[in-house]
This record gives C-alpha cells, structure tokens and sequence, in this order.
C-alpha cells in the first residue's frame, strides 16, 4: 500500500518542486495549505490538498491523520519554532513514522543569524521526538535571485549587501529532489542523517552576473552597496522588519566567508552532480530578460 505523504509549506518554492519530484512516484501526496485558494490548483494536479495553519495546532489533525511521511518546512518568522513544535506533535498524536525537515545551513545555538538559532531549536525537538528523522541545511538558494530580476530586468544590474561573498549556493530544484530522494527510500535508511546541501561551486555576485550576462546575451553587472541601502529597499517593498534584520544577519555573516564551502551530499543523494549556477541562468534566463515593449 503506498504510503502517504504530508507536504507542508505546499505553495512555497521548495515544496512546489519537491510535489513535482514526487509526481508519478509510489506515494499518496497530501499538501498542507493555509486557504482553499491555495487548494485549488493543487486539486487539479491530483494532489488531495487539506487546509491548515501552523500557527494553530487545533486545525492540524485532520492533515496528519493517516500520514506515513512528513515534509516539515516552516515559514521564517519568530514563530517558526512553534510553528514546527504544532507540527511535530500533531505527527506524534497522529502515528507519523518519519519527518524530513527543511532546516538552514549552519543551523546552531550559536549560529550568526536568527534563524539559525531558530532552525537548530526545532531541529533538536525532531531529533527528540521519538520518530525517524532526517534534516536537510541547504545554503543560499540560487532562485532567491529572481527576487532581483525586475531590476536586471530593467537596469542590467542587481544589487546586494554582499560585499565580495562567495557562497557554494544550491538550487533549489536539487534540494527538493534530495528531499524527495529520501522520502522514497526506505524510512532506516537516512534516519538521524543531517544533509548540507550544496551547489558543485563557490562562487562570487561577480561570477553569478557573468553567468547570467552569458544566458541573456548581454552585459549583467554586481552592485555591492551598504545594509542600509539594502533594509531600506525591502521594506520598501513591503518586507516585515524581522526578516529584513535576518536577512541583514545572513548578509553580513556572508561576507565573512562563512557560505565559501561545497559539500558532496546532492551528489550522494541523487547520483549526479548539483546544478551549477550556469544551468540556473540558463533555465530561468526569460525571468531576467528585459521586458518587451507595447
């Protein structure tokens, strides 16, 4: 009988790969959503999408019910521990066999950013829960560049708080297919393993501009400017100050070097290299080109 899995986070960028790696599998998907809007689509790909928050632990039973697997990944905020605290003990009450949790790299009582701290909080409450367990710490995902497309879009440049940081950074799509590599082994096989998941390279802004100027055809160029600069344009757009001051903390633990490694651990997962930053461009290239004219 296929076992069923339980996507939280269904309709954020890593979830939404890890349901495509999933499709055609030997699994039943169920996908945690916060409103029937976020429901719907998912329905029409087959997916049996169940409402409910993790905010609020008396709306979560009726996902986990019946759950084998749990994807457990959730939202950055000052609520993320008890956000993964509601879930851990609805798996628990609910007889799950297995959580895969989505955790941050360099995840630590003493890590340099607050989410890090955050993260390491509710990885020790997994690793305490009594089910089997997996954590995935992914770097810095390329696709947070498309958060810079409409100004290379429309400048030719990015802009970030950088400084000269090289970051060994990851696609997601590999992260999803790592964790979905682990979801369909056999639930021994990676229990207790933390994987830091990594791109084949470190590489600079400069580099990433380069790679995405080939993909376009035209010059793209790396801005560095000051936190300042780079707080006041998120919440410019809107960005809650919590994440701007974490996001803020990465920046700057960064560019100290603290992101300049690789691991081996894709390779391990999926039997081949991880996307370079090269294969990023190159599949995302029409979100970075310039916008045609009326």
């Amino acid at each position: 009988m296929p076992r069923t899995v339980l996507v939280t986070g269904a309709t954020g960028t890593v979830s939404t790969e890890l349901l495509k790696a999933l499709e055609g599998a030997d699994v039943r998907l169920r996908a945690l959503v916060r409103g029937e809007k976020g429901a719907e689509g998912l329905r029409r790909r087959g997916v049996e999408a169940v409402t409910g928050d993790l905010g609020d632990a008396r709306s979560l039973p009726p996902a986990f019910e019946g759950v084998q697997d749990v994807w457990l990944l959730v939202p950055n905020g000052p609520r993320a521990p008890e956000n993964s605290m509601n879930a851990v003990w609805a798996a628990r009450r609910a007889g799950v066999e297995r959580i895969v949790r989505l955790s941050a790299v360099g995840a630590a009582h003493d890590a340099p950013t607050r989410s890090g701290r955050l993260h390491a909080l509710s990885d020790r409450e997994t690793e305490a829960s009594g089910l089997r367990w997996t954590v995935l710490r992914p770097l810095w995902f390329m696709q947070n560049l498309l958060n810079e497309a409409a100004e290379i879009s429309a400048t030719g440049a990015f802009s970030l708080n950088m400084a000269s940081a090289r970051l060994g950074m990851v696609d997601a799509r590999d992260v999803a297919e790592c964790a979905a590599r682990v979801l369909l082994d056999d639930p021994d096989r990676h229990h207790g393993a933390t994987y830091t998941l990594s791109g084949p390279h470190s590489v600079t802004f400069d580099e990433v501009a380069g790679r995405l100027g080939e993909a376009l055809g035209r010059p793209v160029a790396y801005r560095p400017v000051g936190d300042g600069a780079k707080r006041a344009a998120l919440l410019g757009h809107g960005v809650p100050e919590w994440i701007a001051d974490m996001l803020e903390e990465y920046a700057q633990a960064y560019a100290s070097g603290w992101g300049d490694f690789t691991t081996g651990a894709v390779a391990d997962l999926l039997g081949r290299p991880p996307r370079d930053i090269a294969d990023f461009a190159r599949d995302h290239a029409a979100a970075f080109a310039p916008a045609a004219r009326a």
